[in-house]
């Protein structure tokens, strides 16, 4: 775990040099021109906040990552909501990659790091638990919403299109791969770091098409915004990403869309906004007041009438720095997949307040269930851990601050979820999960690392 580890902070460091600013040393980005006038409406309405609500301190260090899922905290910022409910000294500090994450986390605001911000599950579980931590210290967290559901892809070089590398590749993919792996010139896919969430999506469409992700290909750790760069280089096959990069590929026609993780698993949790337990317990009136301004920002950009405006802020230069095209159709739910393939259908789209099973901005403890489960599919958690999963989410997940925000906000009662699971979550391949019974979702698959 340690040298991998090493491994992966040493090639995020590399890679990001190239691409983008670290956090530590950064200017936090500033205000676009047209959110001044928000900014200043928001400070006025958070004076008149009463003390019940006003935050401990209105100051706060969030990390994030130049993908969709950040949108949240970048329009609550440049809207004025977070300024709205007192908290109008956000610093938003784009970080190199997730591995600077993990280590701005660990160092927190105090040593120049950040007290929290976006995080890929069950990063915030593992932190706590001290297994990615340097010298495996333990450095508890607090799972406070969901940022987002959808706005995920796998993105495979032009030469694969027409090879039946899609998603479903029983069909025709799988001899691909064979042949790749005889002539000991393996398929070899990216993901943005390691026993996360980007890397869960590609082992799981691995594994759906026979395709033994540990063995039958090479898998490797790329900086989000590095992954396009090494596509055009040739020096990876594929690569699972948010948007705006798996899109950009086929603009810039150096790849396709193998298919979208909203056609893997519908409406599936994506990345969370996550903090140091430290600061949420030092600070809980502020830890709402952060909460209720990304509960108004995921509220505004559900409403696909601001989605032209919020693509316009994410790709400005102080975020994303990217051409406004490539984030304007995704947001839609409009993706030409680069293979002849074209998806109209704004259920695909990303979403971030409520999808069709309900909300999105709730962190259920049930998807943490599956993080923690697939997890152990894959050997990177003991397999005790499906009897301590339980205790550790209900320490780590705080569903309970979300609901506490939630109503101080004035968010009706119709969109507060009253259970903590949303039931039994089921995959393009016809698994099933079903989070009170984890063991039997590890005995229905194929391939996996744990025996059961």
């Amino acid at each position: 775990m340690t040298s991998r580890r090493k491994f992966l902070l040493t090639a995020g460091v590399s890679a990001s040099a190239v691409l983008l600013k670290g956090c530590l040393g950064n200017p936090p980005d500033s205000l676009t021109g047209g959110s001044v006038q928000a900014q200043q409406s928001a400070q006025q309405a958070a004076a008149n906040l009463s003390p019940e609500q006003k935050p401990e301190t209105p100051k706060v260090k969030l990390g994030y990552i130049p993908i969709v899922e950040a949108a949240p905290f970048i329009i609550a910022k440049e809207k004025g909501f977070f300024a709205k409910y007192g908290m109008t000294e956000v610093e938003l500090l784009k970080q190199a990659s997730w591995g600077s994450m993990r280590d701005n986390t660990e160092i927190g605001s105090s040593g120049g790091g950040v007290d929290g911000g976006q995080y890929q599950m069950p990063m915030p579980h593992l932190i706590t638990e001290g297994l990615i931590t340097k010298g495996n210290a333990k450095i508890p967290m607090y799972v406070l919403a969901q940022l987002i559901t959808q706005g995920n892809g796998i993105a495979v070089a032009s030469k694969h299109q027409g090879k039946g590398i899609e998603l479903n590749l029983a069909k025709a993919g799988k001899p691909i791969f064979d042949q790749l792996k005889s002539a000991k010139t393996p398929f070899t896919a990216a993901f943005t770091f390691a026993q996360v969430n980007q890397d869960f999506w590609i082992r799981y469409w691995l594994a759906a098409g026979g395709i033994n992700p540990d063995t039958d290909v090479k898998l490797i750790p790329v900086p989000a915004a590095q992954t396009v760069a090494n596509m055009k280089t040739g020096t990876m096959d594929a690569f699972s990403t948010g948007d705006p990069w798996p899109f950009r590929i086929v603009k810039d026609k150096i790849g396709y869309m193998a298919m979208l993780t909203a056609e893997m698993w519908k409406n599936h949790p994506e990345e969370y906004f996550a903090m140091r337990a430290d600061w949420v317990d030092k600070n809980p009136k502020a830890t709402k007041a952060i909460l209720k301004g990304i509960m108004e920002a995921q509220q505004w950009l559900d409403n696909f009438d601001n989605r032209k405006e919020a693509a316009k802020i994410l790709a400005g230069r102080n975020y994303f720095q990217v051409p406004v095209d490539v984030l304007l159709e995704p947001f839609q739910g409009k993706y030409d997949m680069g293979d002849g393939r074209v998806i109209n259908d704004k259920s695909m789209a990303a979403y971030y307040w409520k999808d069709e099973k309900g909300s999105v901005s709730y962190p259920y403890k049930s998807h943490d269930m599956w993080f923690i489960t697939e997890s152990v599919r894959w050997g990177f958690l003991p397999k005790d851990y499906l009897t301590k999963a339980k205790a550790l989410i209900d320490k780590v997940n705080r569903e309970d601050i979300w609901k506490q925000a939630a109503k101080e906000a004035g968010i009706t009662a119709a969109d507060i979820p009253t259970s903590t699971s949303r039931g039994v979550e089921e995959f393009f391949d016809g698994v099933k999960f079903d989070p009170e019974k984890p063991e039997e979702y590890l005995k229905s698959l194929k391939i996996k690392k744990v025996s059961v």
